[in-house]
Formats: structure tokens, sequence, C-alpha cells
């Protein structure tokens, strides 16, 4: 059974779009999504800027990307900690004004590697605190009733960031050379993103309580808590689980795709059109979802969303067409929308106020880690028995994984109940 709480009538995406606070909320952050992929971009780009003295090795892109790995895995949980002891507004509009502040001043600092990977490293610190801010304004922002339509919104935008973000980066950035100017108009089209973003939530007015909370943070004691809130909250520790299965799958796949374009004759680059698909399919799924998931209240969505994507990892072993593969992809996002949508609704629905920051920050931590580690242990997998045996082990083990926390999810409601 489907564990949110159903609408109590089906208002779709029209309540929640009329609601002026999560609307300026949700507009930053198609703008911010949309800033960070493309400073992603940038960086790799800037690196043509920084050269390396010649004879030794270049490691600057592994560099990169550890300055943006690391403080998700380190940091994620600790930013909902503080998240749950100072106001969410400032912290959201403080975020994306000193990420953009940052980049603006990259042209104008010297041309020090060292100091690149410092802004990259800041950034992505910043983004530890930014993330459960933003989730845990959702449920203070929007009905509960409405809390479907407003993360299926939420979905749609974060995954079509990723497809339009990294799709236009390096076009948006070639714009911002030729018109404002090649030595700081990259830096100012992206800095301009992060301005705006910050610029448009001053408005929002976010009723939090007003209660007086102890402002000092014991990171390990507030992680304790964590803990033991989830270990007593079975229904929000199974929903999760899922997400963090999820992702896994997902950073799985894409060091998967990867070796799927040789299969259909593709260069590696264009892995892309994989993700690409599923994204589609994602955003397909979240709007179906958030505008009639009271629909659905009664349905196993997550069993529904496991199933089809390890029925799609099965099936891929068995076709040699590109435009049924990319189908299948999108089949694959539309599976990932029923997991994603509900669990992250239910997430917001079960866990109170006080807690939304600590949890949320547990989610992002569980999230980021999830990311990671699936993409090394996967390529290794894959050179060791070949890209088919692991795309039928992934769809087996995804296949369990559902019928697990379905099973699983049923046996807490009647606990609860």
């Amino acid at each position: 059974m489907f564990p949110t709480e159903p609408a109590a009538v089906n208002q779709g995406f029209g309540a929640v779009l009329k609601n002026r606070n999560f609307l300026l909320v949700w507009i930053g952050q198609i703008i911010c999504q949309l800033a960070d992929k493309i400073f992603f971009v940038l960086a790799i780009a800037l690196l043509v800027k920084y050269p390396i003295p010649p004879g030794i090795e270049d490691t600057r892109r592994a560099n990169l990307f550890l300055a943006f790995t690391l403080p998700a895995i380190l940091l994620g949980s600790v930013g909902g900690i503080i998240v749950d002891r100072f106001p969410k507004k400032p912290i959201m509009i403080g975020s994306d004004l000193l990420r953009g502040l940052l980049t603006i001043a990259i042209p104008f600092l010297p041309r020090q590697f060292a100091i690149l990977l410092l802004i990259t490293f800041v950034n992505s610190v910043v983004v530890q605190f930014f993330a459960p801010a933003e989730q845990a304004a959702i449920p203070i922002l929007v009905k509960r009733q409405n809390l479907m339509a407003a993360n299926a919104l939420f979905t749609s935008t974060m995954m079509g960031a990723i497809i339009v973000g990294f799709g236009i980066g390096g076009n948006l950035l070639s714009f911002g050379e030729s018109f404002i100017g090649e030595k700081y108009g990259q830096e100012f089209i992206v800095g301009a993103l992060y301005l705006i973003s910050s610029l448009i939530k001053i408005p929002v007015r976010l009723r939090e309580n007003k209660e007086k909370k102890n402002t000092s943070v014991n990171p390990l004691v507030e992680f304790k808590d964590s803990l033991r809130y989830l270990k007593k909250n079975r229904l929000v520790l199974n929903a999760l689980l899922q997400l963090t299965a999820l992702y896994c799958v997902f950073a799985a796949l894409v060091a998967l795709t990867i070796r799927l374009t040789q299969e259909f004759g593709l260069e590696e680059k264009q892995f892309g059109f994989f993700l690409a698909a599923a994204g589609v399919g994602i955003v397909s799924g979240a709007g179906i979802l958030g505008h009639w998931g009271d629909k659905f209240h009664h349905k196993p969505l997550p069993l529904f969303g496991f199933l089809s994507m390890g029925f799609v990892l099965g099936v891929f072993t068995l076709t040699h067409n590109l435009f049924f593969a990319l189908c299948l992809s999108a089949l694959l996002g539309v599976g990932a929308a029923m997991i994603a949508v509900p669990m992250q609704t239910l997430v917001q629905q079960q866990t109170p106020p006080e807690m939304h920051g600590r949890v949320f920050g547990f989610q992002n931590h569980l999230v980021n880690i999830a990311l990671s580690a699936p993409l090394l242990i996967t390529e290794r997998l894959t050179s060791l028995f070949g890209l088919r045996p692991v795309l039928l082990a992934m769809s087996f083990v995804v296949v369990i994984i559902g019928f697990w926390t379905w099973r699983n999810t049923r046996k807490v409601l009647k606990d609860v109940i």
C-alpha cells in the first residue's frame, strides 16, 4: 500500500503554483540547480587557464572531482544539524549569495589552481547547508495534502536541470565569453544565476516555529539523535533506504551507460543520450504523480518503480536497437519517479518540524554516498565480468529490493495501525 496520506481533493499542480511563497522558492531552485550544473562545467573549462609546470603529472581534474564530492560525503549530516538550529530562509539566500560572489571573484584572483580548488570546495560545502534547508522549507510552505505535487515539481526541475544544465552549459559559457568578455564573461554568467536565485527568495515568507532554540551544536550528539529518531520511526527509515537504493542504481547506471554506448555503436562521450532519456522519464513520471497522485494512494508505487527498473535492466541485455534502448531508459526514469516522489513526500509528512534539518541532512549524506561508491564498484565489476552479466545481476538485485521494501513497508504500517 502507498504509505503517504491522500490529498483531501485533487488539486494537482494548480494549488502549489498559486502559492506565491512556494512559487518563488521553486523558481529559485530552477535557477540555482542550473547554476550548480553549469558551475561544474565551468570548473572543468577553466583548467586550461591554470597551466601546470612541465614534467608534473596532471591530476587537476581528479582533484576537482574530489573537491566536489568530499564535502558531500563528510558534511551531509552536519548541514542538517545547523539547519535545525537557525532560520532556513537566511541559509538559502546566504548560500546562493556566497556562491555567486565567489564565482564572480574567480577571474580577479591570482591564476593559481589551489585557489580554484578552494572555491570549488567551498561551493560544495555550502551546498551541504543549502540542500537540507530547501527540503525542510517545502513542508512549511505547502499544505500537507499538496506535498506530493510540490515534490513532483522539485523532482522534475532537479532532473530537468541536469539535462539542460549539462546540455547548454558549454554554449552558455561561450556566450558569456563572446558578449561579456573573455576575461570574466563565463564566471559572470554563472555567478549571476546564483545571485538571481538569491534575490528571488528575498520576498518569501517562511513562517517557522518561533520557539527559542538552543543554538549550541554538538554534531555527534545531534547525529545520534537522528539515528535514534530513525530507529524509532521505521516508516521514515524505510523511505530513506528506498531513496538510497534508487540513487545507488542511478550512480551505477552512469558507469554502465558509458559501456552501453559502445554496444550501440556510439562514442563514449555520447553516454548522455541514455541519461537524458532517463531524465525525460523521471520528469514525465513526476508530472503524472504531481497532478494525479491522489488517485494512486492505494497503489504500491515504489514496488512498481523497482520492478519496472529491474525489467529495464534485464531487457537491456537483449536489445541492440538504439531507439528501443532509449525508450527503455525513459521507462526506467518513470520507475525512478514512482520511488522518488512518494518516498520524499512520505519523509516530509512523517518527520516533525524540529527534526526536518537533521533528517534531510542525514538523507543528503546517504544520497551523496550512494552516488559515489557504486561508480567505483560497478566499474570494477564490469571490467571483471562484462556488461551484460552485471546488468542481469543488477536487475535481479533491484527486483529483490523492491519486494523487500514493499513487504517491510506493509509490516511497518500494520505495526503503526
